[in-house]
């Protein structure tokens, strides 16, 4: 068995609404990038938790589904996976409820009910889509560009 450890790190000065902070990756991909109140739930410029959640998400989808593809004998040129992660104000506070993938692909010799079984197949398979899928809906899109 093979593990990978990655490592990030946030930090937080003051209470919720006035305070802010900056998260970090340990590769320095993301260095020292602000967040607060106004970047999480208001459209202020800068990053937020959920920002982050559904880049990984689209990352990871994106690789898993090449990797499906690749296993069953297609080659994909390009894949395009945009996340949009949902978080809702609920009674017992915020609450992130829905994470939306919609990709693309470019995928020659394949045709769209392959295309749509084998986009599912990577989304079962996508390591991130297993973690947040124990308590989270997630809808996918698929659309096969010929």
């Amino acid at each position: 068995m093979t593990e990978r450890v990655r490592k990030a790190g946030a930090i937080w000065n003051g209470d919720l609404k006035s305070g802010g902070g900056m998260i970090s990756t340990e590769s320095k991909a993301m260095y020292e990038q602000p967040y607060n109140f106004s970047t999480r739930f208001e459209d202020a410029p800068g990053t937020n938790p959920e920002e982050l959640l559904a880049a990984a998400h689209a990352a990871c989808f994106s690789m898993a589904f090449a990797s499906t593809l690749k296993q069953k004998g297609f080659t994909p040129k390009q894949i395009e996976t945009n996340a949009e992660c949902t978080i809702e104000s609920q009674d017992d506070g915020w609450q992130i409820t829905k994470m939306w993938l919609h990709t693309r692909g470019q995928i020659p010799g394949i045709d769209d009910g392959k295309f749509q079984e084998l986009a599912k197949e990577a989304a079962r398979g996508c390591p991130v889509s297993k973690l947040l899928g124990q308590g989270l809906k997630i809808e996918l899109k698929a659309d096969l560009i010929t």
